[in-house]
């Protein structure tokens, strides 16, 4: 076998003091073999000699020389396991010229006759490699076998240590049932040392009654099944000792059990401490049964107190919400009633003079009312939003102007905006109104002026960071727009009631104390949410958590701020069918009026069963439906609709419509909505726009 040499392979110290022969057989090693090292004389090889010499190789003419004794020593010192071998090349045997005798004696020594070529000396290289190879298994094996033994020892003795050392007793009987291993604890227990008690059998140690009770769990563990059991161990003072008795049977590697071992743990004071417990227990019960009797018609008197203050708070709430709408809705419709009165007066006597002005009034007042809805519906988290994927950034620098109007000269406006701000999916409208909502308390908490601050980050919420109860957050990523003030601060007990609708701590007719209340509802509705730090003296913090949005399969780009569309006149129709279905027969007037005049052919009905008759019966152009009617509701309607005519356009009108509060998943292609209620030329540009191409 020929391997090459390698940084791993055995060296072969070469000896060949005379001519190239050292040379010529170092080549053939290295390029055969292994690694070759030449030495100019025995006793130089002898200073190398160690575990990693795989072989020595000499000329016959270098042993007769002086120092060739101490290589002899050398190799008569290895270690027992160690046989390096030795290859003497000698010269050819003759009649004429006999062998010389080798000096010394060479526990491992191999003759090679010369002339030999280099196969044969390779081989008997190798053969002597391969000799020494098995030398260094065995050696290992060696070593292996003592460290095993060193190991199991030190493992016993650490055994003992640890068993002796434990108040419990540790023992192991064989199949006879005699002792072959206790603890230091048998002594106390047996009052005898441990070497009197190994050798002797389970039967002998204990008593004839104690055994007759202990047999069958012996006989049990005997049969290779785990035993436990509690005994009560008789003492020498005759004491009561409990005990907790464990056979663990022990097989041998053919799987028969050869014995078992013992565990006896005393357990006298747990039982003791345990009974003692008991009693307790059965003394506390009882008492308990008596308190639990005291204590039921408490709760029960505790229970209709809270009922009773419950329901005192609720009626409160519900109390200072319905006489809020009330306050403002009275005031707004007496501007209403009373400008179409004055209206009818001066138009009975045939006066047309001024009636602008009482119109603009009770203009005005309708939308206010339109407004407060609005709000209550943004806190009642009811409104209908048109969500939309947009940059936080770019919606606030697009306020930049509008604010630092509304905050006036004494008030400083700064922008921290983050660079990193994810895109988030909001009505940007409703986000608008909150934004500058915010602005507007802050320039109120700031009579002298101050400093405001626009401050837009990316936060991610852990799982631990979400909080709990009300002000719990999803864990998640976060766009956090902060509104921060050096104002006058927030007492905690209006923190408290800040988000309840009406609630204000402005003057009267300076709020309607429905801002913040709208703010909560639109970031709920948002699966957003509002955190208020504040320190009264010192300014406060509004925090709005808008979730980061992914853009969906649709390919939805990047966010955008919607921009207001060009006031324009009202455009007219073409005589295109249209389909009109509303429940409200107020509104169904106006509406089938304002169409009429714009130039639509319109078909008018009440209610869905009776819309489907029409479309059964001949084509329309557009569908124009309430989206809460009686029956079928409109977006129902409209499914049926596209049934037959899957391109029809719909326009959706709606006060309030539980299905409807997302418009993007609301509303499919060539759908839209208009909210109620809506002025005449919003809504005729809304119906418009469903034939726009």
């Amino acid at each position: 076998m020929q391997t090459s040499a390698s940084s791993d392979s055995p060296t072969v110290l070469i000896v060949a003091p005379f001519g190239r022969d050292a040379e010529t057989i170092a080549k053939l090693v290295e390029k055969e073999l292994a690694t070759p090292k030449r030495c100019a004389t025995p006793d130089h090889a002898a200073a190398q000699l160690d575990a990693s010499i795989g072989a020595i190789v000499l000329t016959e003419e270098a042993l007769f020389g002086d120092d060739a004794a101490m290589l002899e020593a050398a190799l008569h010192a290895q270690p027992a396991w160690s046989d390096v071998p030795v290859v003497v090349l000698r010269a050819a045997k003759s009649r004429l010229a006999p062998a010389r005798p080798l000096p010394g004696h060479y526990p491992n020594l191999v003759e090679v006759e010369r002339p030999v070529g280099a196969a044969t000396l390779i081989s008997t290289i190798a053969s002597a490699l391969r000799a020494r190879q098995k030398q260094y298994v065995i050696r290992d094996q060696v070593q292996r076998l003592s460290q095993n033994q060193e190991t199991l020892a030190r493992s016993e003795a650490e055994l003992r240590l640890i068993a002796d050392a434990l108040p419990v007793l540790i023992a192991f009987v064989d199949p006879s049932l005699r002792y072959v291993f206790v603890n230091k604890a048998y002594e106390a227990w047996l009052d005898a040392p441990t070497a009197e008690i190994v050798g002797r059998r389970l039967p002998d140690i204990l008593d004839a009654p104690t055994w007759q009770q202990r047999k069958p769990y012996a006989e049990r563990a005997l049969a290779g099944e785990a035993v436990q059991f509690s005994v009560n161990w008789p003492t020498r003072s005759g004491e009561r000792r409990a005990c907790d008795i464990r056979y663990l049977p022990r097989r041998d590697s053919a799987g028969r059990v050869d014995g078992f071992h013992i565990f006896v743990a005393d357990v006298t004071a747990k039982t003791l401490a345990l009974e003692a417990v008991q009693r307790q227990a059965e003394e506390l019960e009882q008492k308990v049964a008596e308190r639990t009797a005291e204590l039921q018609a408490q709760v029960v008197a505790r229970a209709s107190t809270e009922s009773a203050l419950h329901q005192a708070r609720k009626m409160e709430s519900v109390g200072q919400l319905t006489g809020g709408i009330a306050h403002d809705f009275n005031n707004m419709l007496t501007g209403i009633i009373s400008a179409l009165d004055l209206i009818r007066m001066r138009a009975e006597s045939g006066r047309v003079d001024g009636v602008e002005r009482w119109i603009d009034v009770a203009s005005a007042s309708a939308h206010r009312a339109a407004a407060l809805t609005q709000r209550l519906l943004a806190f009642s988290r009811r409104q209908s939003l048109n969500s939309q994927r947009l940059l936080v950034n770019e919606l606030v620098h697009s306020l930049d102007d509008l604010m630092r109007r509304t905050l006036g000269e004494k008030v400083r406006l700064s922008m921290d905006l983050g660079h990193d701000v994810p895109l988030v999916r909001a009505d940007s409208n409703q986000l608008e109104s909150a934004i500058l909502n915010l602005t507007i308390n802050a320039r109120d908490a700031m009579p002298l002026g101050g400093q405001l601050e626009i401050r837009t980050r990316r936060q991610v919420v852990e799982e631990d960071e979400a909080g709990t109860g009300e002000d719990r957050l999803r864990a998640g990523c976060y766009a956090v727009l902060s509104v921060t003030d050096t104002g006058e601060g927030i007492p905690p007990d209006v923190i408290e009631r800040i988000f309840e609708p009406f609630f204000t701590t402005k003057p009267i007719g300076q709020g309607t104390g429905l801002g913040m209340s709208m703010i909560y509802g639109f970031m709920q509705q948002s699966d957003g949410h509002v955190r208020i730090d504040s320190e009264v003296g010192c300014g406060t913090t509004v925090r709005l958590y808008l979730p980061e949005s992914v853009a969906d399969s649709a390919g939805e780009g990047a966010g955008e701020v919607p921009q207001a569309p060009p006031e324009t006149a009202t455009p007219t129709g073409a005589g295109q069918q249209l389909l009109v279905v509303e429940d409200d027969a107020q509104v169904r007037t106006l509406v089938t009026e304002v169409l009429t005049e714009l130039g639509y052919a319109v078909t008018v009905v009440e209610d869905g069963d009776a819309a489907l008759k029409v479309l059964q019966s001949r084509h329309v152009d557009a569908l124009v439906t309430d989206v809460g009617l009686p029956g079928l509701n409109g977006r129902q309607l409209a499914e049926i609709a596209r049934q037959t005519q899957p391109t029809l356009p719909v326009l959706f009108m709606t006060g309030y419509a539980e299905a409807a509060r997302d418009q993007s998943e609301f509303l499919e292609a060539g759908m839209h909505m208009i909210g109620k209620p809506f002025s005449l030329s919003d809504f005729g540009d809304a119906v418009a726009q469903l034939f726009l191409p």
